[in-house]
């Protein structure tokens, strides 16, 4: 590694070792971007799901970070993790226009913090009355990353089976210009979520080592047994070049059910020495042959936050949620979390 690479690298490490301390030692990631958008009305029925509000509907995604950051979350994730160059242009868009897309959903996110500590600014107290939080405190942005399975929109990025023709080349050129692209338009970190396989997972740390990235990056996989991820590879291999990869400052779980957590969390810790994090999906189990969440197949939120202090105790730094999830959700781990101290 270079000396700029090192020195690149060291400067990532810290940003979530400072981040976390000025937390308090565990900090809240953000909840589910799509359901909060249909509720606000928005039509998701489509191959870009939430990335199709980037170009219809901006205000809804600012309007969603905004409840997020009201409701507690230190981290905000961006609208990207559908929007892909590829997946603009099947829709006839110009590559000119996914680029644009991209930097869109990043400079919405920047622009909703902005506008969440004007608010604060503005605020005499840290709760309102309706239970906004409303206190200056550290907040970034994660420029998602969904998985090549995700760009299919055909639930591939639950099951990690992208066939024999996918190689690792494929992989990395898959994703090369988008994540360009991000880093570019200026986020504190790319998310790699819902990472369904090690071949996925190590595309992007080659990527991340070729590209000379240098803004950090975290990796989350998902698991549909507990053990392994969800293509059947092993968790602990996966995690294992997230650890190796200097660039990754922060690893765990994501879209996966809050039943596997606690365990999930013990197998990452036992080969990782970075910040685990972890934000499970509601636990409901989606068709991805009728593109829909199966109704009362989850937790509730209550059930959810019960789960929180035991994540905590067995490693977990990040908190959140994922599809399912939402602002009150969110609220409630902030709750819980409000005495928070280092793993």
């Amino acid at each position: 590694m270079g000396q700029q690479s090192a020195e690149s690298a060291s400067s990532s490490s810290s940003l979530m070792t400072d981040f976390l301390r000025q937390a308090g030692g565990g900090a809240v990631i953000d909840g589910g971007l799509a359901t909060e958008l249909e509720s606000h009305g928005a039509d998701l029925n489509d191959p870009l799901w939430s990335a199709k509000c980037l170009l219809s509907s901006p205000h809804l995604i600012h309007r969603v970070h905004l409840d997020y950051l009201e409701a507690g979350a230190d981290i905000i994730i961006t609208a990207s993790y559908q929007a892909t160059i590829q997946g603009f242009e099947a829709k006839g868009f110009p590559k000119e226009k996914g680029e644009t897309m991209l930097k869109k959903s990043v400079e919405i996110a920047c622009e909703a913090r902005d506008t969440y500590y004007e608010r604060c600014s503005e605020s005499s107290c840290d709760v309102t009355g309706d239970g906004k939080i409303l206190k200056h405190r550290p907040i970034l942005v994660a420029a998602s990353v969904g998985s090549y399975g995700a760009y299919l929109a055909d639930g591939s990025e639950y099951s990690g089976n992208y066939g024999d023709a996918i190689t690792l080349e494929t992989l990395k050129d898959f994703h090369r210009r988008r994540v360009q692209v991000l880093v570019e338009s200026g986020p504190d970190l790319i998310a790699f979520e819902t990472v369904p396989n090690k071949l996925e997972a190590q595309a992007y740390a080659e990527l991340l080592e070729e590209e000379d990235i240098r803004i950090p990056a975290w990796f989350s996989f998902n698991s549909k047994d507990g053990n392994n991820v969800v293509s059947g590879d092993s968790l602990v291999e996966c995690a294992s070049i997230a650890e190796s990869c200097k660039k990754v400052v922060a690893v765990g779980i994501n879209c996966t059910p809050p039943r596997f957590i606690h365990g999930l969390i013990l197998a990452i810790k036992k080969v990782t020495t970075k910040p685990i994090l972890i934000y499970p999906n509601s636990g409901e189990f989606y068709d991805a042959t009728i593109k829909e969440w199966v109704q009362n197949t989850g937790v509730s939120d209550e059930d959810f936050v019960s789960y929180v202090n035991n994540w905590r105790k067995a490693g977990a730094s990040l908190v959140g949620g994922c599809c399912r999830t939402t602002p009150n959700t969110i609220r409630a781990i902030c709750r819980t979390m409000s005495n928070r101290s280092p793993v």
